[in-house]
């Protein structure tokens, strides 16, 4: 198909595919408590189910990370997008468990496809000297793409015929709408390299270890709070928070989403390591707050808590990824990134099932206890990690691989405008 659309067009074209990655990603958080009462899965099956999809996402990564390089951002959105459209089917005309889990590895092989190539195609398709707006457009579409699928899957599950089917046969209708408009797209950016792509290794060279660990815990972090909120959070707000309707219900998780946007836009503001160690410290304020939820039974703790788990995970994920573009010998950046991404799919895809373990075998409140606990120390680990570079990072002559010196605090500000640019641009 003939490029129809202009540079304008393009880069929102490509807001709604990131959009789209994390709708996706989110979709079937309405529908597990039903899954759980209709069918009568377990919530360590869920769990699972949820777990699938960063387990698929991973190797796309590691195989993957550099492939809209070589194929063109289009051609590589097309291909995740229609992986999203054949994951979100399965789950429309699903009848049992293995249905499921073949989406959520389809939606796992559609979002590591396309959600890299939509970011770095936001920055190629901005205006002269407007790049960094696209990494604030693009936090907020994400965290759009997650309020979607709680309200959007939260109404049609309520109220709309075929609770279990229609939200994704909805989804389906979006993506395919949008893999037209993707179809119209220029084909190629300046930044796309004319070279046969090849598999390539993640290398963190060693004298950027020390700030990938940071960077990377960081980062993980975020993906360890959505453990959490993603598979479980509308059972957290039917189960121990009180709410029956799933619009409400729905609503409630939003929360989530919206405070991931308007954090993302503070964090803008913030240098790298205070975002890591504010996050840190944010995402043990969450998870403990959940467990007072499951203490309380109380709405308004439950909002509090949806909100510090939005906030922190707005602040993990921008402080660990620019971190990781920051500190990075160019040549490295990105195997960086793709390293920080695959540590945080690692830590969700072990995270999710272990959690759902623990409740289905000694109930929610258990759970919630364990799973506070248990990533506390994560979380403490990534405080700590981000205090050390801290200081590191201060000293004169700080230099990280290559020789590289470490950037300027304007530098890492403008990295920060751009924490969305999750492949570089070679």
């Amino acid at each position: 198909m003939q490029p129809f659309l202009n540079t304008r067009a393009a880069f929102w074209t490509a807001g709604a595919v990131v959009a789209l990655a994390l709708w996706t990603s989110a979709c079937p958080t309405m529908t597990y408590p039903l899954y759980q009462a209709d069918w009568h899965v377990s919530t360590t099956t869920v769990t699972w189910i949820f777990a699938t999809y960063p387990v698929a996402l991973i190797p796309v990564l590691i195989v993957f990370s550099d492939l809209s390089d070589h194929i063109g951002r289009r051609s590589a959105m097309l291909l995740g997008l229609l992986a999203e459209l054949a994951g979100v089917l399965l789950f429309a005309f699903a009848d049992g468990v293995p249905w499921l889990l073949a989406g959520r590895a389809f939606m796992g092989l559609g979002v590591g496809l396309s959600l890299s190539p939509a970011s770095v195609a936001m920055v190629e398709f901005s205006a002269p000297g407007k790049e960094g707006r696209a990494g604030s457009v693009g936090t907020a579409v994400s965290s759009s793409g997650i309020a979607l699928a709680m309200l959007v899957g939260g109404a049609l599950t309520q109220y709309a015929p075929f609770p279990l089917h229609l939200n994704f046969f909805v989804l389906a209708a979006v993506i395919a709408v949008v893999v037209c408009f993707v179809a119209g797209m220029p084909h190629h950016t300046a930044n796309e390299t004319s070279t046969r792509w090849r598999m390539r290794a993640i290398i963190i060279p060693r004298g950027n270890r020390g700030v990938f660990a940071a960077g990377a815990f960081a980062f993980a972090s975020s993906f360890l709070l959505g453990a959490i909120v993603l598979p479980l959070g509308a059972k957290i707000a039917h189960q121990l928070a009180g709410s029956t309707n799933a619009l409400v219900t729905g609503a409630l998780l939003s929360v989530f989403a919206a405070f991931i946007a308007v954090s993302a836009l503070l964090a803008r503001r913030l240098r790298p390591w205070t975002l890591v160690t504010v996050g840190a410290a944010g995402s043990v304020a969450a998870v403990w707050l959940f467990v007072v939820t499951s203490a309380t039974h109380s709405m308004a703790v439950f909002l509090l808590a949806s909100a510090c788990a939005g906030a922190a995970y707005a602040f993990d994920f921008a402080g660990g990824l620019t971190v990781l573009n920051t500190y990075a010998a160019p040549h490295h950046r990105a195997s960086m990134v793709s390293g920080g991404y695959l540590a945080g799919y690692l830590a969700q895809g072990v995270g999710a099932p272990v959690l759902g373990w623990v409740v289905t075998a000694h109930g929610l409140p258990t759970g919630l206890l364990t799973g506070a606990a248990s990533f506390s120390v994560f979380f403490g680990a990534a405080l700590l990690m981000g205090l050390v570079m801290l200081s590191r990072t201060r000293r004169p002559g700080f230099r990280v691989a290559d020789g590289v010196a470490a950037r300027s605090a304007p530098a890492a500000q403008r990295a920060a405008d751009g924490v969305h640019e999750t492949v570089d641009r070679k």
